[in-house]
């Protein structure tokens, strides 16, 4: 399976993320890494922002945002960092 595919697959929440680990696990490829490494951050993100009620809905909002982007970077097979973020998050998980 190419890299392309496991990060699309890696996008598909939590399951899709261990799913895409495992597979990476086996055959080491960067643009995989790098995305596992984006949406680590990304759902870490969002269970963060859920715990503060007074931004909830805005930062849902804008963990989709980054979500989509994260997603249309791995669908054309780009490394594309999630904004503001993104740059923190390949080096907070680099062992990944």
């Amino acid at each position: 399976m190419d890299g392309k595919t496991k990060a699309i697959i890696a996008h598909i929440y939590w399951i899709g993320w261990v799913i895409a680990l495992v597979l990476n696990s086996n055959e080491k490829d960067e643009l995989t890494s790098f995305y596992l490494r984006q949406l680590l951050g990304l759902f870490l993100f969002s269970v963060l922002i859920s715990l503060i009620p007074i931004v909830n809905i805005f930062g849902w909002i804008i963990t989709l945002v980054f979500w989509i982007i994260s997603l249309i970077g791995a669908i054309n097979g780009e490394q594309k960092e999630i904004p503001w973020v993104g740059s923190y998050f390949q080096d907070w998980f680099k062992g990944i």
